[in-house]
């Protein structure tokens, strides 16, 4: 289930950055974007059927079909957990669509915990 929050409640990307201190690979024309939650998965057609607009999503897929998702979707933003890195093609494509595709070296576990209470 995705988590929401308020629009008045809404953060740019560049506030999550700065808060969890994320890795920014690819896509910074998109760290202006308005986050509406948060949606975690490794299933890209659990993203494709449950993400909203302007989330962020939380994976270790690397790929670029997360990048056509995440497009799909409106999403505004991709976090790579554990150290992963975006594959070439996935950083072409982010610079394309301008979702950042974000990382950090916490597992998945952790970021998510520091994303709610960030978001909350």
């Amino acid at each position: 289930m995705p988590i929401a929050i308020g629009k008045e409640d809404e953060m740019k990307v560049s506030e999550i950055v700065g808060k969890l201190n994320l890795k920014v690979f690819s896509g910074e024309v998109g760290l202006d974007r308005k986050i509406s939650g948060a949606y975690v998965s490794d299933l890209l057609s659990d993203v494709m059927g449950n993400a909203e607009e302007g989330m962020v999503w939380v994976t270790l897929q690397t790929h670029q079909n997360v990048l056509a998702i995440a497009s799909l979707k409106e999403l505004a933003a991709i976090i790579l957990v554990k150290n992963f890195e975006p594959e070439a093609d996935t950083v072409l494509h982010s610079y394309e669509e301008g979702i950042p595709v974000l990382g950090t070296d916490l597992p998945t576990f952790e970021i998510v915990g520091k994303l709610y209470n960030a978001l909350k």
